[in-house]
């Protein structure tokens, strides 16, 4: 078989998702696996019906979806970009035809943000690469934003009930220290900076795009080491106490996520 043969082959008919079996026209919710990108992260929750099913020449099956509610889903088989999406099958959970596309009662982005180039400054982007690997609570999405400021304002304004922003912040405390701090974004004009990651200006970013932001608590660590991106060298290495406190971070997150999926008030420190 040729190569243009192979790449013309078409795929299975169906295919079996947990023991459901999945054709084109199913019906399925997307959950992409954790640690994704920014389009993971907006598509995570959301009810797709399959186009097709696709076959690579590493042999590995791929769903071809479009969003149930996309004006524009009957263009996806025309292959117009924004309307297919690719995913594996363990990435979608299929529905029943009658099914209602109920999504987790609440839905919270966790973003990592900083530079890992930058010392303690990669604190935030360690944190959630740990999480990434987590059992997390239903409706949790964990992503890595870095230094991206304007993908997490977008990103704060599509829906989400909460976000947690894991970040290092010096608050004068011991390096390691960490604390739960929830950003307000005062009445008045705000200076917006679109590449970069303060969580008060993101926050205020995303009010400027149009959005609305919805509670945003953010969990810092104490850096030892303060950088810019001025200083003639870079360390990509956390330091000692910002390191050992990366266990502490995750037991910190899964309890303001638990507080925060069950509704019940999240003290900032």
């Amino acid at each position: 078989m040729s190569g243009w043969e192979h790449l013309e082959r078409p795929g299975p008919d169906a295919v079996a998702v947990g023991g459901i079996e999945v054709r084109r026209g199913s019906r399925v919710r997307l959950r992409p696996r954790a640690g994704g990108d920014v389009f993971d992260v907006a598509l995570a929750g959301r009810v797709a019906v399959v186009q097709s099913i696709e076959q690579d020449t590493d042999e590995r099956v791929h769903l071809v979806v479009a969003l149930e509610d996309d004006p524009g889903r009957d263009v996806g088989p025309a292959r117009s970009l924004g309307h297919r999406f690719f995913f594996a099958p363990g990435e979608v959970e299929p529905l029943g035809p009658g099914e209602a596309p109920d999504r987790p009662a609440r839905r919270i982005l966790v973003a990592g943000i900083g530079n890992v180039f930058l010392g303690d400054d990669g604190f935030g982007v360690a944190l959630a690469a740990r999480l990434a690997r987590c059992a997390l609570p239903p409706g949790v999405e964990v992503a890595d934003f870095g230094i991206r400021g304007m993908d997490l304002a977008y990103a704060l304004g599509d829906g989400y009930d909460a976000a947690v922003l894991l970040d290092a912040a010096p608050r004068g405390e011991p390096p390691g220290t960490l604390t739960v701090i929830e950003p307000e974004i005062e009445d008045g004009e705000v200076a917006v900076d679109a590449h970069g990651m303060d969580p008060v200006k993101v926050l205020a970013l995303a009010r400027a795009l149009g959005g609305s932001p919805p509670r945003t608590l953010v969990v810092a660590c104490e850096p030892r080491t303060r950088m810019s991106g001025d200083d003639p060298h870079l360390v990509a290495d956390l330091s000692e106490p910002v390191r050992l406190a990366l266990d502490a971070g995750v037991r910190l997150v899964m309890s303001v996520l638990e507080e925060l999926a069950t509704e019940k008030e999240v003290r900032p420190s």
